[in-house]
């Protein structure tokens, strides 16, 4: 118990080492030497967690993605009507997102182009559990009368794919740096949508 506590502490360190390097230096300058020293271990330990700096950032990514669900589930879970928890949601998905990456305003095209492919999958795989949360709370509108939803999956997605304009990696450096204005934006997305679902 105690060894897999520590590897988790190791693998945690690494994150947020990585986090640092990316938003002072981005992807293409981070070496795994640097990490290493930045996290103040030496490189053969950052191969027994990360086969790769690709899989370290990924990884950084999955991480951002899971804290994000944690929110998104506290959401989704609180006593109020299901359209006010599904614009919640999406605000939340935005800004959390944005605001976990702002400081990587110089070097967040450069870290995407560099992980495209890997980026990619992933995502789509991120998309997936924010879809359900979403489903689910869709579903409850649905059966409370709340929400007019034929067909919840595909809804679900819908509504996630109109939000996906203002993630931070469709944002331009000017927008990352104005978190409350990306808010409002997402904001009237999102009421508009859910005007669109009401009964």
């Amino acid at each position: 118990m105690r060894r897999a506590a520590t590897r988790e502490v190791t693998r945690e360190a690494i994150l947020d080492a990585a986090d640092r390097r990316l938003a002072r230096f981005g992807y293409n300058k981070m070496t795994i030497d640097e990490l290493a020293a930045e996290a103040g271990i030496g490189k053969g330990t950052v191969y027994l967690h990360f086969s790769s700096k690709e899989e370290v950032v990924l990884s950084h990514v999955d991480r951002i993605v899971e804290r994000l669900c944690v929110r998104l589930e506290r959401l989704a879970g609180q006593d109020k009507a299901a359209g006010e928890r599904i614009k919640a949601i999406l605000v939340e998905r935005v800004i959390f997102r944005l605001l976990s990456v702002q400081h990587y305003t110089e070097s967040l095209n450069d870290v995407c182009s560099s992980i495209r492919p890997g980026l990619i999958e992933r995502r789509a795989r991120h998309f997936e559990k924010e879809a359900r949360i979403v489903t689910r709370v869709l579903t409850e509108g649905r059966r409370a009368g709340e929400l007019n939803v034929p067909r919840v999956p595909e809804t679900a997605r819908a509504l996630l794919e109109a939000t996906n304009a203002l993630l931070p990696y469709s944002l331009s450096p000017q927008e990352l740096g104005d978190p409350p204005d990306v808010r409002r934006r997402a904001s009237v997305i999102a009421d508009l949508l859910v005007r669109g679902l009401g009964t």
